[in-house]
């Protein structure tokens, strides 16, 4: 693991260029926060209508804890072994809410269409590779949580 504003998971570097990037596309983000979290939501149901009964909470209330928990991480991106640990933690969480693998592509996807369609002509190239690699460390991250939980609760 490198320290400071480097962030290396399994090769998906994070250099500070790419954190300033998102940084930057997500305080953007934020002036729409309220709408931002229900497009998200809105392609992911439309991408895979059968992870809908997945969501019991209200969608809306939903949402704002999506933006709060990515502002989170961003925020932590310069805290590599935090931010591993809370992603391994939410990980396992996930995968007791009935989240599979197969979930998690669907899950990026949604995210890219959403960051897309709220920060418009802003969503530049530059600003979709960091955003990919961030989701590829995070999706990592996140499934070896998962694993860990899986094989602690069959060991």
């Amino acid at each position: 693991m490198v320290s400071g504003e480097e962030w290396d998971v399994d090769h998906h570097d994070m250099t500070p260029q790419q954190i300033h990037t998102i940084r930057k596309s997500f305080a953007e983000l934020s002036r729409h926060d309220e709408v931002a979290g229900l497009v998200f939501y809105r392609r992911l149901f439309e991408l895979d209508p059968t992870l809908r009964p997945l969501f019991k909470e209200d969608i809306e209330v939903q949402s704002l804890k999506l933006i709060d928990m990515l502002g989170v991480m961003i925020s932590m991106l310069d805290q590599p072994l935090g931010l591993e640990m809370e992603l391994r933690a939410m990980g396992a969480r996930h995968l007791g809410y009935g989240v599979k693998e197969a979930h998690y592509a669907i899950v990026g996807q949604a995210l890219l269409d959403m960051l897309s369609e709220t920060l418009d002509g802003k969503f530049t190239t530059k600003v979709r590779l960091a955003w990919s690699d961030l989701y590829q460390a995070v999706e990592t991250l996140m499934k070896e949580g998962a694993a860990q939980a899986e094989a602690a609760a069959q060991g």
